[in-house]
């Protein structure tokens, strides 16, 4: 059992999808340098392997930071040696194509160390935080590869009763939301890897800090030098529809998007701040 014991004397950064963008992932642990967080008040909730063409460097960064990181459906495809990302895309679909491209070239330049790293991850985090009882997971409570946005609602109240805690941190579908169901909470911080199909190229992650009578819940924009990870991506041959989504944010394929999130594609995101009263 991974055992992660965040202080309250800190904010909690929160963080995915680095998606082997070694540049915003040098842009993160700067930012919570900055910030005063120490890595024990850091967490990653999966997929540090994906779009870019940094995977091991992007891993060797994570691996060295010391913080908590919980298994995504990448980390279980390359730890497993599978011959696919597990992604959860639809057979055929563009996504499910594209992701050919970057999984091939991902998976002969990560180290069998790396990949046995990847392996024992855990797939949930349970913990505490100033109060409240909080689990982290990748995509749903019992499906690692769950896509859950924000317009799904039924979905979200189910999963939250199915989690049984007070908040539940997720990842998996790319961009940052917050939920309130009664008094349970669904929280994604998004990605720092690829932009939130916004037309920015801003990644994103999430500061949880306490606070007198409950948790204030924050979402920021993480801008780094996606020029560089797009050159990168050229230079290794890597020149996939995900290499110009890094400098358009715009995402090369929307299959996996409800509707609602797929009509804003394009709009500046803006999410706005949570605060989360204790019982």
């Amino acid at each position: 059992m991974t055992i992660f014991t965040p202080t309250s004397t800190h904010p909690l950064l929160v963080f995915g999808g680095a998606y082997s963008n070694v540049q915003a992932t040098k842009a993160l642990i700067d930012e919570a340098q900055r910030l005063s967080i120490p890595p024990s008040n850091i967490l990653c909730t999966g997929d540090l392997v994906a779009y870019c063409a940094s995977p091991q460097e992007t891993i060797d960064l994570i691996k060295n930071w010391k913080i908590a990181v919980v298994m995504g459906n990448c980390e279980e495809s390359f730890g497993n040696d599978a011959d696919d990302c597990g992604c959860g895309f639809e057979e055929g679909t563009a996504c499910d194509l594209l992701s050919e491209g970057w999984f091939n070239f991902s998976k002969p330049r990560i180290s069998v160390a790396n990949k046995q790293w990847m392996k024992a991850l855990p797939r949930s985090i349970e913990f505490n935080f100033s109060g409240f009882r909080c689990e982290a997971i990748h995509g749903g409570v019992d499906q690692i590869n769950q896509f859950i946005y924000t317009s799904d609602d039924k979905e979200i109240v189910q999963q939250l009763d199915k989690a049984g805690v007070d908040i539940v941190f997720g990842g998996h579908c790319g961009i940052p939301f917050g939920k309130r169901s009664q008094n349970k909470t669904w929280l994604n911080a998004g990605v720092i890897g690829m932009p939130a199909n916004d037309a920015t190229q801003d990644g994103w992650f999430m500061l949880v800090t306490s606070a007198q009578d409950g948790l204030n819940v924050e979402w920021r924009r993480l801008p780094y030098d996606a020029q560089s990870t797009a050159d990168t991506m050229q230079r290794e041959g890597l020149n996939t529809g995900y290499k110009d989504a890094l400098l358009t944010g715009i995402w090369p394929s929307m299959d996996v998007l409800p509707d609602k999130e797929r009509a804003a594609s394009g709009q500046r995101l803006s999410v706005e701040s949570l605060y989360l009263y204790r019982k």
